[in-house]
Formats: structure tokens, sequence, C-alpha cells
């Protein structure tokens, strides 16, 4: 497997701000499906060459990161492209959590992917941003025609 399908959503965002996925340093990736209660990303990443230990090496356009920390950016408000937001913010999505177990789990399913989850708001009432806790117990394997299990 050289190539790996991530979904990352976005549980109970706030209203009216937009959300993307950060792709090299300016490019925007819009979401797949959205709505009030939830807002749905799929990117794919490249799987390089495994660091001691086994842990694999994320690469491609919407990792970030150094190569022992990788994550995924999940943007909203101005950084989204919603210039006229007063929200300006960042949430960091670890890949740390990603297993070579969980990479061979993917590799037995045919067209499934990794899943996490995130809350949408911060405590502020705003969006998420920082580093952010994945919930449902972090990264799992989904089947690919409706997403989650």
């Amino acid at each position: 497997m050289h190539e790996l399908s991530l979904r990352i959503v976005v549980l109970e965002p706030p209203s009216g701000v937009a959300w993307a996925v950060q792709s090299g340093r300016n490019e925007l990736i819009e979401p797949r499906e959205r709505s009030a209660a939830r807002m749905t990303f799929d990117v794919t990443v490249r799987i390089g060459p495994a660091r001691a230990g086994g842990q694999p090496v994320f690469l491609g356009p919407v990792t970030q990161g150094p190569p022992t920390d990788r994550f995924v950016y999940v943007t909203s408000g101005k950084r989204a492209g919603q210039f006229d937001s007063c929200w300006d913010r960042r949430a960091k999505v670890s890949l740390k959590g990603i297993t070579p177990q969980l990479l061979a789990a993917v590799q037995q399913r045919p067209g499934s992917r990794l899943e996490a989850r995130i809350a949408g708001t911060a405590a502020d009432g705003g969006p998420a941003c920082a580093t952010v806790p994945l919930l449902d117990g972090g990264w799992r394997v989904v089947a690919p025609a409706g997403g989650s299990p």
C-alpha cells in the first residue's frame, strides 16, 4: 500500500463558519459533505518508508509537520477562505495514532479508509483550534459505502 485514504469528520461545527483542509501552503480542500451536525473531508496521503520501530511516515500536500509528528490542518474562517469571518483558526489532526496494525487492517478491507472524528466547537464557542483530541478512540477503519460503521 502506497496511498492511504483518510476521512476527517468535524462534529457540531459552529454555524456560519467556512471550513477546509489545508493542502500545501495555500490550497484548500472543501468538505465532501456538510450539514449542521457534521462536516466530512476525504483526503489521501502517501506512505513513505517506516521509521525506526515500524512507525509509518506520511507524505503529500495535506501532511504538515516534521516526519516524526505529522498532522493535517483543518482550517476555519479566514484560513478557510471566508475573509469576512472574525475567525482565523487551524485545528491540528494528528496522524500519530495511525499504527502499522491499522494500515494492515485497511489493506485487508479493499475500499476502506481510516476515519478520525473531532469536535468542531472549541470551549470559547468558536471553531476548534490547536491540537484537537480525536474522539471515539482515535483513528478507525471504516467501510467505503457510508463512511461510518
